[in-house]
């Protein structure tokens, strides 16, 4: 789950880094929980969830011409890039539309998009990212290479783990939309006012790590969503 110092990328083997990964280290046992839970979750969920999937997918193909699922290219684990799962939620043309970020009233966005949105649906696919190792239930989501260039030193760090479907950065700013919807750049407003808070969020659950308390997020994550 966690490489040995010495064989970590080299832009990962920075002071600032370290103080993160020491932390880790002393939680290795509760890292290897933590993959076998996302493992025979994601499983059991993936399971459980088909019959509910494929409805989405034939409501996504009825509502807009394109493709049931989004793929783009992320920055999971180590800096490797990966393709997320995603239902998808906007026009199929939607990258030469606009920014990498969405805004609330984002026109891009089709009906039954809006549903999924709301209640975090589009996600359910990276069940499939969870089962391959590229993601986790619980840690920092999964930004394009674009975004993660603009990342300072110490904010490397996020990438010691496996990218996640949810975390405590992802409840606080769950209308990151709004934040946005103002802005004159969305792009410069998000690297520049946006990621840095959801960075000290994403910093500070490394350096408090356990598994109790992904799962902690992971039901608040529920409840925000209900609510």
């Amino acid at each position: 789950m966690l490489s040995p110092w010495h064989k970590l990328p080299e832009f990962l083997q920075q002071d600032s880094v370290r103080p993160y990964y020491e932390a880790l280290c002393k939680k290795r046992g509760q890292l290897a929980a933590k993959r076998v839970f996302d493992f025979l979750c994601a499983l059991l969920l993936l399971f459980l969830l088909s019959p509910i999937m494929l409805i989405l997918a034939a409501a996504i193909k009825l509502d807009s011409k394109g493709t049931v699922m989004f793929r783009q290219v992320r920055v999971t684990q180590y800096g490797k890039e990966f393709r997320i799962f995603k239902f998808r939620t906007m026009v199929s043309d939607a990258p030469t539309k606009g920014t990498q970020v969405t805004v609330q009233g984002d026109p891009r966005i089709t009906r039954v998009g809006h549903l999924l949105r709301k209640f975090r649906l589009d996600e359910l696919p990276q069940l499939l990212n969870i089962l391959l190792g590229q993601m986790s239930f619980v840690g920092t989501r999964p930004e394009v290479p674009k975004y993660v260039s603009q990342y300072t030193p110490e904010m490397m760090a996020t990438l010691l783990l496996p990218a996640g479907v949810t975390s405590r950065a992802s409840i606080e700013y769950k209308d990151e939309d709004r934040l946005l919807a103002d802005a004159e750049n969305a792009d410069k407003t998000y690297i520049e006012q946006v990621l840095p808070g959801k960075m000290e969020y994403n910093l500070k659950s490394l350096l408090e790590f356990s598994f109790w308390k992904d799962l902690k997020t992971m039901l608040d994550t529920v409840l925000a969503v209900v609510k």
